[in-house]
């Protein structure tokens, strides 16, 4: 199982990073997964040739390859102009239009002021709606003083919780009557058991006939 993490953060290190592997930690917690990381600052270049071309350079091709293919993703920007980065956008511009659908997301942004909060449901929700993936309920904001607050970790832990749970291949259902639907039957249709030991034992409606008849 795959884990896509893309970071919008533009330096290094970046608080925008330092939440996309808080994140990540504690998605792995409940979720055994390889998570793949990437830095969208070291694709900018690429990003601009692809979006003047048409043509994706060979490095940046391999990112948005890792993103369709994986079987989650963790995606985190900075807030810029109450909005998510130029950047981070240019980068989801250029993922193919059915690459993220019914894929689980989860959200997370980073600012220098609780102002901007809501960035996360107004801005990145909506964008990932959009493309058709699956958001998870809780995104993560985080301003700068909240780092080292406990209601920051209880809001990554729940959220990694939620995208690993999303990730998690789904049970089998067996609804009502499958289990008899599915069972073994003998040549005139009764029920029987794969297990000699709890057979059920059955009589063909001709022997029962003729018992019949007999008496």
């Amino acid at each position: 199982m795959k884990l896509a993490v893309v970071s919008a953060g533009l330096s290094s290190p970046s608080s925008t990073r330092l939440l996309a592997d808080r994140l990540t930690a504690a998605t792995l917690g409940h979720l055994d997964a390889e998570p793949q990381v990437m830095e969208v600052r070291e694709l900018a270049t690429e990003i601009a040739q692809h979006l003047v071309t048409g043509f994706p350079p060979a490095r940046l091709a391999a990112a948005l390859d890792t993103v369709a293919a994986a079987d989650g993703l963790i995606a985190v920007t900075p807030v810029f102009a109450a909005s998510y980065s130029g950047l981070f956008k240019s980068f989801f511009d250029l993922i193919d239009k059915d690459a993220l659908t019914g894929k689980p997301v989860l959200l997370g942004a980073t600012g220098g002021t609780a102002r901007h909060s809501l960035v996360t449901e107004h801005a990145l929700r909506p964008l990932f709606t959009h493309l058709r993936a699956q958001v998870q309920p809780t995104a993560v904001y985080a301003a700068s003083q909240d780092w080292g607050e406990q209601g920051l970790a209880r809001r990554i832990t729940r959220a990694g919780t939620e995208l690993a749970h999303a990730m998690r291949p789904a049970a089998p259902h067996t609804t009502p009557g499958t289990a008899a639907a599915l069972a073994p039957r003998s040549p005139t249709g009764a029920i029987t058991s794969a297990d000699p030991a709890n057979a059920i034992r059955t009589v063909p409606f001709e022997q029962r006939l003729a018992a019949l008849r007999a008496d």
